[in-house]
């Protein structure tokens, strides 16, 4: 054991020496690696997942990547990369929602390849929301918003279907009594409606009050989940265990296979006092004194054997150690990674176990990922750093993934299944305050960074253009009036894109907006909820035209309530036709999609009880980087 902490620290003092010397370098003379930005806004809590996936299909017709989280304004997002297109869009799962980074979204795709996707407010409403692509492997056609009624409230989603029973949905979350929750789901009907028809089941009991959880399936018949006593501000010491659910027997076993429980009948008692470690070795993975552990992922090995990313943290919470713990058949082991700082945020009266954090590679289970301090030519800065792992040595090895960041490069997380994909690693990068938007402090205005550059689709606005107007500023704004547009007989069939630039004025924005051949786009002022009118069809959005930014008025926690709609006060509407689909984009972002053939006949626009600022039309299908351009232009 001498031997290997002697090589470890030997490892962490040659970064150290690499960033120690980097210092010495000038802003202008460091070459700076923060990542590439995948969204401008956006974060994510690590207990709620997969909040990243990649799907790619054995026919081909499949190949993209979906990251999911959510901004300080409220807003659900996922940004898609479709790499068969080389198409990079921006989806708005839901607007005005509690401004938490626990809500992120996590992914699950189908037996049928669409992609179904879950979010909650945290731990203050009984339920779930999930809306399920109407395409398979695109979430730009997502269809409405649906509930899961659950008795007790929720928060992290981890949904799975696993192959030995292929025709249900297993979704463990924190739930009944803050504790490790499971149920099982019927598979969507052809209303997209889903049944609870096991459960809902608290799986253990402790004494902690909130233990947190990980969740990782072997794809085939167990879900692996490695827990905490509680919260580790709460307690010291904070122990941390794993057990599996057998979904054959829907029992509770530990590592080795072993039955602790019949689920149904009742959670599996946890503590963290001597006896129980003597009654329950296998069960618990530490028990260091006076430590507070807590943990970022769980996975396995090439035998199948669990491995787990954990941080061990001082009884004072000012140190934070990440080590690599796995199970070697016979026993847990550990071996130290590196010391990662303390809290990386820059509050320092709240959430001091807030750790820069940690990634397994599931494809590579030796490796993990890790958020640590690191002095650059921009001060110290958390950067990535990958550590490779030999246990049967002790070496690790560690090679820099990002350096010389000007702000912080936090939580990172591997997508699964992304081995043969070139976007693989994505974290969150910039300021970081709070968890929650509060009047106490502006939460988390983060973007998410990863390592794939995609190369923005080409952007020509003048290639197709057939009408358009700008109305200038204020009273030249058009405004309480309609106006026909003039599109040539040539042109009013085929794909097609309008672009509105919108102003509500002092009232909520009520009336049909723009329509045309056999569609037509509605604003309404009592629900602030869009409607879209595809030949006799008519969809609400589940997205109201708005934000919640007056949680910044308000006080910080998870209450419940629902505080008023911030209605925008100008906005970008763009409404697309290709192949035979109506998509429709709000300040850039995809917001409803529907089968239907449209057209430009008859194209009409209204101000209703607001203004428009500018109008262009053309003759074929933008995409959603030229849809981004001329909402940057408008804004």
């Amino acid at each position: 054991m001498k031997k290997l902490f002697l090589m470890v620290m030997a490892v962490w003092a040659g970064l150290a020496g690499t960033a120690a010397a980097q210092n010495l370098l000038s802003p202008a003379e460091a070459t700076v690696y923060e990542g590439d930005k995948l969204a401008d806004e956006g974060a994510w809590c690590w207990f709620a997942d997969p909040r990243a996936l990649h799907y790619e299909n054995a026919s081909g017709t499949i190949n993209s990547s979906y990251v999911g989280y959510i901004d300080v304004h409220g807003a659900v997002k996922a940004v898609q990369y479709d790499f068969l297109k080389g198409r990079r869009s921006e989806v708005l799962i839901r607007s005005y929602f509690q401004p938490d980074d626990h809500n992120n979204p996590t992914f699950l795709v189908l037996p049928d390849e669409r992609v179904m996707i879950f979010y909650s407010r945290h731990t203050d409403e009984p339920c779930f929301y999930y809306r399920i692509s109407q395409v398979p492997g695109d979430i730009t056609t997502l269809g409405e918003e649906k509930k899961i009624l659950t008795k007790d409230n929720t928060t992290y989603p981890s949904p799975f279907i696993l192959s030995d029973d292929p025709e249900h949905i297993y979704l463990c979350w924190r739930g009944i009594r803050w504790h490790p929750t499971i149920a099982r789901l019927s598979l969507p009907d052809e209303n997209d409606e889903v049944q609870i028809d096991w459960g809902p089941y608290q799986m253990v009991q402790s004494t902690g009050a909130r233990p947190y959880a990980k969740y990782y399936s072997n794809g085939k018949d167990r879900i692996m989940f490695t827990y905490t006593t509680g919260h580790p501000d709460n307690e010291n010491p904070n122990w941390l265990y794993l057990n599996s659910v057998n979904i054959r027997t829907l029992q509770l076993e530990d590592v080795q296979g072993q039955v602790l429980s019949t689920i149904a009948d009742g959670p599996f008692k946890v503590n963290r006092t001597e006896q129980y470690a003597v009654d329950y070795p296998v069960a618990v993975v530490d028990h260091t004194p006076g430590v507070r552990d807590w943990v970022w992922q769980v996975a396995t090995d090439k035998q199948g054997h669990p491995v787990i990313a954990m941080v061990k943290i001082s009884g004072d919470k000012k140190k934070h150690d990440y080590y690599y713990t796995y199970w070697d058949g016979q026993a847990w082991k550990e071996i130290f990674l590196a010391h990662g700082g303390g809290h990386f945020h820059q509050t320092p009266d709240i959430e001091r176990c807030y750790s820069g954090g940690m990634a397994i590679d599931p494809a590579h289970p030796e490796v993990v990922y890790c958020s640590v301090p690191v002095s650059g030519a921009f001060g110290c800065v958390y950067e990535i750093v990958k550590y490779t792992v030999d246990v049967r040595s002790g070496d690790v090895k560690a090679e820099p993934v990002t350096r010389h960041s000007r702000k912080n490069n936090v939580r990172p997380y591997i997508l699964p299944d992304s081995e043969s994909s070139l976007l693989r690693l994505a974290w969150m990068h910039g300021d970081y305050f709070d968890w929650i938007v509060s009047s106490a402090r502006p939460g988390y205005p983060t973007s998410v960074y990863g390592d794939f550059r995609w190369e923005e689709e080409p952007v020509d606005l003048k290639n197709g253009w057939i009408a358009g107007e700008c109305f200038g500023s204020g009273t030249a704004w058009m405004s309480g009036k309609t106006q026909k547009v003039d599109v040539p007989r040539e042109c009013r069939k085929g794909d097609f894109t309008l672009f509105v630039a919108v102003e509500a004025g002092d009232e909520p924005l009520h009336g049909t907006v723009c329509r045309g051949g056999d569609w037509s786009w509605e604003a309404d002022s009592a629900s602030f909820k869009p409607c879209l009118t595809v030949g006799k069809q008519t969809v609400r959005s589940c997205n109201v035209l708005g934000t919640a930014d007056s949680w910044l008025r308000y006080g910080r926690g998870t209450n419940g309530k629902w505080y008023p709609v911030e209605p925008y006060s100008r906005f970008t509407l763009a409404v697309v036709a290709e192949g035979g689909r109506l998509t429709t984009y709000v300040n850039g972002l995809v917001d409803q999609s529907m089968e239907g053939d449209c057209d430009l006949r008859g194209l009409l626009l209204d101000a209703c009880n607001g203004r428009i600022g500018s109008y262009t039309v053309y003759h074929r299908a933008l995409n959603p980087a030229e849809i981004a351009r001329l909402d940057s232009q408008c804004r």
